[in-house]
């Protein structure tokens, strides 16, 4: 019987959906110091860019630059977001290893994210899996899933079509993203299931934002449900820009440090993780940081072994 840890990928999307949500725009090179930072401390996926038109988000202009500094460590899975055809066409040329396409189940978020229709989406996806066969993994990313601060409710149904369509179209992984950070923990345990029910071993992803914060305690029931891919954003950064009053992905620190104190194997090293948030706080002096970790700090029972006399119940 294999004893070892069972590994749960933590994927650092702060490098794309941190820094698009923030005014500011973090240069170059201390983007390529974040990525150094989080090799160093044992990250190996990371979503580093999206290919948008530069005018439409400049603080990603340089995705092509960023990409081909994070192909330079051999064993980093790298990732990049693109919302149409043009921009796979741009990541593919860049050498990525997996591009994830925003498919938003809410009709109105879709327009006001890429000026698509949920339908329209799904078909450009399908030409995008034409074009990358055997070049990069695929990955749906079904936005608005659990809510829309623009239509409100989305109905179940429409996840369960828009899952089926992505599947159709070539999806390689499904992830399920709470965009707008309205899900509970019952949503996620519903959503999870009807998902699986169509997707099975393809549902792979969460993604999760901590807006009213849940992420942690949703995050917790994906993993009952067997998802072993979560996104975070280091010291919380970021939101979406085309969903009002949403903060940031669930904080990789925080979320490293439940996975790790769970027996769960990220491969990260927590106190070079916590660390690396120096390259933000430099980078981008003023922008709010957030994370309970980093603010108390990890306990002294951290990474001790556990007595064996705590694995046992003895009567009084």
């Amino acid at each position: 019987m294999d004893s070892r840890p069972e590994r749960v990928i933590v994927m650092e999307v702060g490098l794309r959906d941190g820094l698009q949500s923030i005014a500011r725009t973090m240069p170059t090179d201390a983007k390529k110091r974040w990525i150094d930072a989080a090799y160093a401390a044992g990250v190996r996926h990371m979503e580093v860019a999206s290919f948008v038109p530069p005018k439409l988000l400049p603080q990603l202009a340089d995705a092509a630059d960023v990409v081909a500094h994070a192909l330079g460590y051999a064993d980093l899975v790298v990732t990049a977001l693109v919302p149409n055809v043009k921009g796979a066409e741009r990541a593919l040329e860049a050498g990525v290893h997996r591009i994830v396409v925003p498919i938003s189940v809410s009709a109105a978020h879709s327009q006001a994210n890429v000026r698509k229709t949920p339908d329209e989406m799904i078909a450009a996806f399908a030409d995008m899996r034409r074009l990358s066969e055997g070049r990069a993994e695929l990955v749906a990313g079904l936005s608005t899933v659990f809510g829309c601060t623009l239509q409100g409710d989305v109905p179940r149904a429409d996840v369960a079509r828009i899952v089926r369509l992505a599947l159709d179209a070539g999806a390689d992984v499904i992830s399920l993203a709470d965009t707008t950070g309205m899900a509970t923990p019952r949503q996620v345990d519903e959503i999870i299931d009807l998902a699986r029910g169509i997707a099975g071993s393809r549902l792979r992803a969460l993604h999760l934002h901590d807006t009213r914060g849940l992420a942690l305690a949703n995050a917790l029931v994906g993993l009952q449900h067997g998802i072993r891919e979560f996104d975070a954003s280091l010291a919380g950064l970021g939101g979406c820009p085309h969903a009002p009053g949403a903060t940031g992905n669930v904080n990789t620190e925080d979320l490293v440090f439940m996975l790790e104190s769970m027996g769960y194997d990220t491969g990260i090293d927590l106190p070079a993780l916590l660390a690396s948030r120096s390259v933000l706080a430099d980078a981008l002096p003023g922008e709010p940081l957030y994370g309970y970790l980093a603010r108390a700090g990890l306990p002294a029972t951290f990474g001790a072994p556990r007595a064996a006399s705590s694995l046992t119940h003895t009567a009084p």
